[in-house]
């Protein structure tokens, strides 16, 4: 007997409840297109995830000055750290992430039935969640995804899907250690997920394909029969603006370090102005790698970050993390 949860709501509208990386959720929601023949499949991704899924290769070659350009670079280290992870635990799994979504697509086509993308675009879901989380929380979430955990017991993923306490505790888990992320990635998208399923309710048979994580919360939403507001929706779809004193933070050191260079240049002391940006070279490069180096980065994108860093320091628009991240996302 399949672990996988299926929910009705009501007899028009069903959800499944499934692993990114389970063989089994991929095999159980083409089953339940084949025979319940829904007249759309909702599937819990966006466009972006989608062109992803379906040519991987297509974002790791993507040039960089067209991310920068896109103003996508903010979140590339951040996302090359979730794509390794995901990557690590679907070569665990034996399954490519995103095997249970992109079997949703596939049976949709081959049985003629549209489906529609339901969540909520990934750089916004990224954006509000980074800048939602303090300062403590992005270090937890970061170093959870960098640091070896060989004490760690093994969870199969099928017991998983079976245990509604388990998901449970690991939803919980995740806003104990960073509030600001759990609230945007579980909360918000739980909203966003049962707001795009319930626009589609009416007439038709809809069958939602979505994580076993957002399956309670989704379920609940939908149970109360109301749309989601307007205002909601646009504050779901808003990305709150950084904090002002970051950004004097980030263009102030820059500036202080460039008049001092500038003053010792106008003063005629070359030999100080050397030894100024001696040091401001070998201990922007020292502290990049040696971060690289903590995070477990191959040794390019080691390499990249300390030769990246010292220009990136006075450059308020980048940084050598985000570098090193497309070096060691493309490597991985």
């Amino acid at each position: 007997m399949s672990n996988i949860p299926i929910v009705d709501i009501d007899e028009r509208l069903r959800l499944i409840g499934t692993a990114h990386i389970s063989r089994e959720s991929a095999e159980v929601v083409k089953q339940q297109i084949s025979e319940w023949q829904p007249d759309v499949v909702a599937i819990e991704l966006d466009s972006n995830r989608l062109a992803h899924l379906q040519n991987p290769e297509k974002f790791d070659d993507e040039a960089l000055t067209k991310v920068m350009k896109e103003g996508r670079t903010s979140l590339l280290l951040f996302q090359s750290l979730l794509a390794i992870e995901q990557r690590k635990m679907g070569m665990e799994a034996g399954e490519k992430v995103g095997v249970d979504l992109l079997a949703a697509v596939d049976a949709a086509e081959e049985y003629n039935i549209p489906i529609e993308l339901v969540d909520r675009d990934i750089q916004i879901t990224l954006k509000r969640a980074w800048r939602k989380m303090k300062f403590r929380e992005k270090w937890r979430i970061l170093y959870s995804l960098l640091a070896d955990e060989p004490d760690e017991e093994d969870i199969d993923v099928e017991e998983l899907l079976g245990d509604g306490d388990l998901i449970t505790q690991l939803m919980e888990e995740l806003r104990a250690s960073a509030p600001g992320a759990g609230e945007v990635l579980v909360d918000e998208r739980d909203d966003y997920l049962a707001g795009s399923i319930e626009d589609l309710r009416g007439e038709k048979k809809v069958l939602a394909v979505i994580g076993a994580g957002h399956i309670d919360g989704v379920k609940k939403r939908l149970h109360t029969n109301q749309k989601l507001s307007q205002e909601r929706w646009d504050e779901l779809l808003s990305v709150p603006s950084p904090k002002p004193v970051w950004k004097i933070i980030k263009w102030g050191f820059p500036i202080i370090i460039l008049g001092l260079f500038g003053f010792l240049l106008m003063q005629g002391n070359y030999e100080e102005l050397l030894a100024v940006a001696y040091t401001w070279l070998a201990l922007n490069a020292a502290l990049a790698a040696l971060g690289a180096l903590l995070a477990r980065g191959h040794p390019l994108a080691i390499l990249t970050a300390a030769l990246a860093s010292p220009i990136t320091s006075l450059n308020p628009t980048l940084a050598a993390g985000w570098f090193a991240g497309a070096v060691q996302m493309k490597i991985a």
